[in-house]
């Protein structure tokens, strides 16, 4: 291959002198041919090198671009959970920030955040109004506090400041990529600002869309099938070990999450750069 681009390169530069040589042979000519033979000459000189130059832009462009796509790659599909990988999870912080007591808070954080409720609210089976009255039921004294701090519960999440920017990146380099991942439709609803990650991925499964959660087989399922993936050529990043496994056990390569550079560090691992 580098031989075969060295003899085209010189090949293209000794045309490209022949081309700027050919207006001097007709240049002292007398007859009305050698002077038409000149202009010719000289406007070939002129648009040759220009039209070399566009060309070899366009080759530039489209050809970079092919072949980044077309690479032989061992990964060609990057899945990405959301929560902890993407966006920031922030129950414990935000809760605390309602001033509760010490036992009032451990109450509600078991009543909703720390409940299996929680969970099975990702399922999107029912209304969140009936996941209310189940999380007020774990603690019917603070059902008021309970209501208002699952209105608010969006604002637990707020997207890392690297995302946007890695995902663009991978993109970029002809990556396709998707999202599975646990979400209730009340939060992805309202949270959809901090995810403008989004507009880059080829591919979308939320639990609550298709009513399963990791690490159950079927949602596994739903993500390959509809997006036709091979097994082998994704990889899968979340920061729960079990949802990892639910994904291995389809021969999906996998990272658990634990923080950015990590991730980056056993990508690369993989091929991804």
């Amino acid at each position: 291959m580098k031989n075969w681009k060295r003899a085209a390169a010189i090949a293209g530069v000794v045309l490209l002198l022949l081309v700027f040589c050919l207006p001097m042979v007709f240049a002292f000519g007398d007859s009305d041919g050698s002077q038409a033979a000149f202009r010719g000459a000289l406007a070939a000189a002129i648009l040759v090198p220009v039209m070399a130059y566009i060309f070899l832009l366009g080759f530039r462009f489209f050809g970079r671009k092919k072949n980044v796509q077309e690479t032989n790659r061992m990964i060609e599909n990057i899945i990405f959970d959301v929560g902890k990988v993407l966006v920031e999870f922030g129950w414990e912080a935000y809760l605390k920030s309602y001033g509760f007591s010490e036992e009032k808070y451990e109450k509600i954080a078991d009543a909703t955040f720390r409940n299996q409720i929680w969970n099975e609210r990702d399922r999107g089976l029912y209304e969140e109004e009936e996941y209310l009255r189940q999380f007020c039921a774990e603690a019917p004294e603070y059902a008021e506090d309970i209501r208002e701090v699952m209105r608010r519960s969006p604002e637990t999440i707020h997207a890392f400041d690297y995302a946007e920017t890695w995902v663009k990146y991978l993109k970029n380099q002809g990556y396709h990529l998707y999202i599975l991942s646990n979400y209730s439709n009340y939060m992805l609803e309202r949270n959809k600002g901090e995810m403008p990650f989004l507009k880059y991925m080829d591919g979308v499964v939320f639990s609550c869309q298709v009513q399963e959660l990791k690490p159950e087989p079927g949602i596994y399922q739903k993500l390959l099938s509809l997006y036709d993936l091979q097994p082998e050529k994704s990889v899968f990043l979340d920061d729960r070990a079990e949802n990892c496994r639910g994904a291995e056990a389809f021969g999906i390569h996998t990272i658990q999450f634990r923080d950015f550079k990590q991730a980056a560090a056993e990508l690369e691992k993989l091929g991804v750069k």
